[in-house]
């Protein structure tokens, strides 16, 4: 699954701002339920929970918070790039400045967790995280995220 299908169409913030964990998740809630119709309530607890079981942090100034919706009907996805970075609890500590949230179906199964190793990939690539540090634009980093090797 190419990451646009997963994207929304105005579902990439190119300087969101925030000052701590808790509310990048409340400001994606916020976002996310605007694009996919969720309640923004129910997607930020699914979030929270999840950041308890672990943080979704996962290195290298990424996160790729995530969770599962009975109400959600397909894979819904949000990048957001940092105005600054933000601890995030992350893996390596290092503070967190590209996230990538992920929506999925409660019975997505293999899906959410392909779409989850897609992510991953794309982002950890130093090229393609530096490429999306220095984007300029919404566009600029819509074409990074959705362009045919980030597919593969």
């Amino acid at each position: 699954m190419p990451l646009n299908d997963l994207l929304a169409a105005h579902a990439v913030l190119p300087a969101l701002k925030a000052k701590n964990k808790k509310q990048v998740l409340q400001e994606l809630a916020a976002r996310a339920a605007e694009w996919c119709g969720g309640q923004e309530r129910e997607i930020f607890e699914t979030l929270l929970h999840r950041e308890r079981l672990g943080s979704t942090g996962i290195g290298q100034g990424v996160a790729i918070p995530h969770g599962k919706l009975t109400s959600l009907g397909r894979l819904v996805g949000l990048f957001a790039r940092l105005e600054k970075p933000i601890d995030f609890d992350a893996l390596d500590g290092q503070p967190v400045d590209l996230i990538f949230l992920l929506l999925a179906p409660e019975g997505a199964g293999a899906d959410h967790l392909k779409a989850l190793a897609r992510i991953a990939r794309l982002l950890r690539d130093e090229q393609t995280a530096a490429q999306l540090r220095s984007a300029r634009d919404e566009a600029a980093l819509r074409s990074l995220l959705t362009a045919p090797a980030a597919a593969a």
